[in-house]
């Protein structure tokens, strides 16, 4: 008899285990489905919610945190399933600077915690071949963040199979003042390097310039390369959690043809029923889509 509970256990691990197959078959086959379609290059994720699903439960603020995480981590295996090959998160935005310091406090322990953990061998990022961005102003976090961060770039920057873009201390009104910024330093060192380039106030007529004055000024190809999210194209669909359907001041800059999908699951809740829905939502219109990204 004191042999059973041991036999009972081993037999429920071997049921957990062959559950897991079953729907690990499942889904590849829904998602070998889903591939006869289009399929997005680039999925962005506004992860709102994680407050609300704390309270909802009776938790601590910090769980909701983790079990969005934990959520996170299941998306970013079913984009990869998928053969998706960018995605983005909203992670940290400079806004949420204001909220009371032991909850950013409690949010910068838990990003450092789980920024240090993609530089562990069986972390997804050994596992996917995933190259890591964090984009945003890194300067505003603290100096361990910032070097975990700058670490996990370093650490990955040779992978190419799928690509993590972090967007931390980000704002998408940040991101395109830097991107003027150094599009106004560039042009101003290009202009030095060639000669004294005098500027007339009064408006004139771009397409009376000659080729050398147009060079002088600011185009918006100027602006595009300088933004952080260049190294990835254009979001297809953006998803946030929670049923809003604002931005929220992601990636304002980017999203002008992208489809917006607002699930009423908190971001801890969201699964890959979400995501399936979101995509079949994405195929549904992406005839419309590709019509106006041309006319642009």
């Amino acid at each position: 008899m004191a042999e059973v509970p041991g036999q009972i256990s081993c037999t429920g691990g071997g049921i957990s285990q062959f559950f897991e197959r079953v729907c690990g078959y499942s889904r590849r086959c829904l998602f070998r489905v889903i591939s006869m379609g289009p399929l997005p290059n680039h999925l962005a994720f506004i992860m709102d919610g994680n407050r609300r699903y704390a309270k909802k439960c009776g938790q601590e603020e910090g769980s909701g945190h983790k079990a969005g995480f934990s959520a996170l981590m299941s998306m970013l295996r079913y984009c990869y399933e998928l053969g998706i090959k960018y995605v983005t998160i909203y992670a940290f935005s400079i806004d949420n600077f204001r909220r009371k310091p032991e909850e950013v406090q409690s949010l910068m322990d838990l990003l450092l915690e789980k920024i240090k953990a993609l530089l562990e061998k069986e972390s997804i990022v050994h596992q996917y071949g995933m190259r890591v961005y964090f984009i945003g102003n890194l300067a505003l976090l603290s100096d361990q963040v910032r070097a975990a961060a700058e670490d996990v770039m370093k650490a990955t920057a040779k992978n190419s199979r799928v690509v993590l873009l972090v967007c931390i201390a980000y704002t998408s009104t940040d991101e395109i003042v830097q991107a003027v910024k150094k599009s106004c330093i560039s042009k101003s060192n290009d202009i030095d390097a060639s000669g004294i380039y005098k500027h007339d106030d009064t408006d004139s007529d771009i397409e009376g310039m000659d080729m050398e004055e147009q060079e002088k000024r600011i185009q918006l190809v100027d602006i595009e390369e300088n933004m952080q999210m260049s190294v990835a194209p254009d979001p297809d669909i953006v998803i946030r959690s929670s049923g809003e359907t604002r931005l929220s001041n992601f990636l304002l800059w980017q999203t002008g043809n992208s489809q917006l999908f607002s699930p009423a699951a908190l971001w801890p809740e969201i699964g890959l029923r979400h995501l399936v829905w979101a995509i079949l939502g994405f195929q549904r219109s992406h005839s419309y889509l590709e019509k106006k990204k041309k006319q642009v």
